[in-house]
């Protein structure tokens, strides 16, 4: 490319001479006039001056050459970013601005190859020359290079020249500051709308587990990475009285606020439901009918599971989530498998619960799908992965947690957000076994049940070496839950009571399935009060329905510390 300027004109911009056989002679009187065709006469490439062009781009052109890189030419849009540039300097003397730009590498790399180069927006301070009123004198370059005016961004390419005979390189900066500026602003909004979604999503989880007598619970949240949108994963751990506790995890399908909005919902409706002592599959059940009135659009998969230490059992239902698993104390994992139904939000299906055993000394793990499930993997293949880090897991439900995490991949720039619950039912010998024991009664009816009742709790509370006060409120809570299942129930019954390290619980089954509710009693009634003097002397009171039929009513007192 040759950067001289060329003699040529456009045709049309000069007086055209008609040649003869005897030289040229003027032109013909209509020629003068006559206008150029914009078909026939179109101008030559050839016939464009370089520099005018250049000059005039908005794009800042600089041209160096030799292995030094000096400067041969800069346009005026260069000069007006950086500063005019003496011709023959060397770049790295008088164009701080391409060290800036991190370009000399660049450059030595075009010289070699011959091959054009591009980088994006890199970014440059321009030099503002000040020009006092009344002074015409421009500023050198190194006067220049002090003045620092805004940063700008931009894109660079980087192309070779034949300069004079030697290697050069035309170097074409374009000034992307606003686009770049817009991409920081669209990258700073989706940071904020990310945070405020991690935010939200963290402080709908339970800020602090509940700690069941008979467990030991642990849960770990982890959002995905920065490329990747908060999701609607959640858990929470219930304690329903009696020794009973409820664990759930969910996930809901969506991204971003309204994903996590419409968890901390149904986390809410969960813990309301559990209250009402439901079987999980009535429990979801609900849930299932709740999804669809708060978002039709948006779907939830669901796991709740109640664990009974009285049964020894996990009791459970799913709407399209992942299966719970359960390590044995001598590392073997079985799968939870009973059917599932469809996810939350669905409608028209009839859940059902299913159980798997849970003997002491057992661990059950539920997550969601961002634990296992990884692209162009099957998700069965994550599962199994799961179960063999699950088998050689031990320690603390923290430890099991964080141990899960790690063997599973799951870093912070995980493609997906990640919850996982870890239940321990350990089993306990020596000086902690002391603490929990259970006593049962089968209750034949007929009027010596109640004295039988209360002499049976007396014998049972004293060896367990209780305060006399609290013997002698456990035995009143007794002799009034088995009156009102004389009264009010029907055969079968039974009369259970279990200590743990905090808590006495006295439970009373009967085949009636119909629940006590505390009312007032009028002074001229001769019944009605057994439950009120429950609820006033017992730490707290609740009743349920059974599996096939009667209910259970039961109370706690805390134990003194």
């Amino acid at each position: 490319m040759n950067f001289t300027r060329w003699s040529a004109r456009l045709p049309g911009t000069q007086r055209r001479a008609a040649r003869t056989d005897r030289g040229s002679v003027p032109a013909a009187r209509g020629e003068y006039d006559k206008q150029p065709d914009p078909v026939t006469d179109v101008p030559a490439l050839e016939d464009l001056s370089v520099r005018e062009i250049l000059g005039e781009l908005p794009a800042l052109v600089a041209l160096v050459y030799g292995p030094e890189h000096r400067v041969a030419y800069v346009n005026d849009a260069y000069a007006a970013a950086f500063g005019p540039r003496p011709a023959g300097a060397t770049a790295a003397e008088s164009c701080p601005e391409l060290a800036e730009l991190g370009l000399f590498p660049l450059l030595d790399q075009v010289l070699r190859s011959g091959k054009s180069r591009t980088v994006k927006s890199r970014k440059a301070r321009s030099r503002v020359q000040h020009q006092p009123r009344g002074q015409g004198r421009a500023r050198g370059p190194a006067e220049a290079a002090r003045d620092k005016g805004p940063e700008g961004s931009y894109t660079v390419t980087c192309t070779p020249v034949d300069c004079k005979g030697t290697g050069g390189v035309l170097v074409f900066a374009a000034d992307v500051t606003d686009h770049a500026e817009a991409a920081e602003r669209l990258r700073t909004s989706e940071r904020r709308h990310r945070q405020t979604a991690v935010t939200l999503q963290r402080s709908l989880l339970p800020q602090e587990l509940e700690q069941p007598d008979d467990l030991r619970v642990a849960a770990t949240y982890q959002p995905g990475g920065a490329d990747a949108a908060v999701g609607g994963d959640w858990y929470d751990v219930i304690t329903l009285g009696a020794g009973r506790t409820a664990l759930v995890i969910g996930d809901v399908m969506g991204r971003g606020v309204r994903a996590a909005a419409v968890m901390g919902q149904l986390r809410t409706a969960v813990r309301a439901y559990a209250r009402l002592d439901l079987p999980p599959h009535e429990v979801l059940q609900l849930l299932d009918g709740l999804a669809a009135e708060i978002d039709a659009s948006q779907i939830a998969t669901c796991v709740y599971a109640v664990h009974d230490p009285n049964e020894g059992r996990l009791v459970y239902a799913s709407a399209g989530h992942l299966p719970i698993l359960v390590r044995a104390e001598d590392g073997t994992v079985r799968r939870a498998e009973d059917p599932t139904g469809p996810p939350l939000g669905t409608g028209g299906w009839i859940h059902t619960s299913g159980s798997i055993s849970l003997p002491p000394g057992s661990t059950a793990v539920l997550y969601t799908d961002g634990l296992v499930e990884r692209r162009g993997e099957d998700i069965d293949e994550g599962v199994a992965s799961l179960e063999r880090a699950l088998s050689g897991a031990n320690g603390s439900p923290q430890v099991i947690c964080d141990r899960l995490i790690r063997s599973l991949g799951i870093t912070a720039d995980h493609d997906d957000d990640v919850a996982v619950l870890v239940m321990q039912y350990p089993s306990r010998t020596g000086p902690d076994a002391e603490l929990f024991h259970n006593a049962a009664l089968d209750l034949l009816g007929g009027v010596e049940a109640a004295p039988r009742a209360r002499a049976f709790a007396t014998g049972v509370l004293a060896s367990w070496r209780f305060p006399v006060e609290l013997r002698d409120l456990g035995v009143l809570a007794t002799s009034e839950l088995v009156a009102n299942s004389l009264q009010h129930g029907t055969p079968p019954m039974r009369l259970r009571l279990r200590r743990t390290d905090r808590r006495l619980i006295i439970e009373v089954t009967d085949g009636d399935d119909h629940l006590p509710r505390r009312r007032r009693a009028e002074p001229a009634d001769e019944a009605g009060r057994g439950i009120s003097i429950i609820a006033t002397i017992a730490s707290s009171w609740g009743s349920r329905r059974t599996p096939g039929g009667g209910k259970a009513v039961w109370c706690e007192f805390a134990l003194p510390q």
